[in-house]
């Protein structure tokens, strides 16, 4: 298997060790975690769900477009929330960016998240469609 690591400027760097994303043997696309940080000040975006939903999804599609896939190549992606009762704003959002055909989904609350943000989102494109 070949990795090949995604890097943009268009979404937030790195702040451990982990890649914005991973392409895997020229196949799939894997992106970490995103949380609603604004890539060009490092500044978490604050706002309600909706709000940090719309950054964290921007953040997920710079990295599909640097490693050479959209939001329409998306097949899965996990969402994590800090409260549940916000799943309604989250979905709406991110109803956005899919069309027609969504990925394949899971959203679980989880107790915190990093820099205690409401959502983070990752995502599994397929390549070469």
């Amino acid at each position: 298997m070949t990795k090949l690591r995604v890097l943009t400027t268009n979404a937030p760097a790195p702040i451990g060790p982990y890649s914005q994303g991973i392409v895997a043997s020229g196949s799939f696309l894997y992106t970490a975690g995103q949380i609603p940080l604004d890539p060009r000040s490092g500044q978490l975006v604050q706002g309600d769900i909706k709000t940090q939903t719309r950054q964290a999804l921007e953040n997920v599609k710079a990295i599909l477009v640097e490693g050479g896939a959209s939001m329409a190549d998306v097949v899965k992606t996990v969402v994590f929330l800090k409260d549940m009762n916000e799943f309604a704003g989250m979905n709406e959002v991110y109803g956005e960016y899919f069309g027609d055909t969504p990925p394949a989904r899971s959203t679980v609350e989880v107790a915190r998240l990093p820099r205690d943000v409401k959502v983070e989102i990752e995502a599994i494109a397929a390549l070469g469609r």
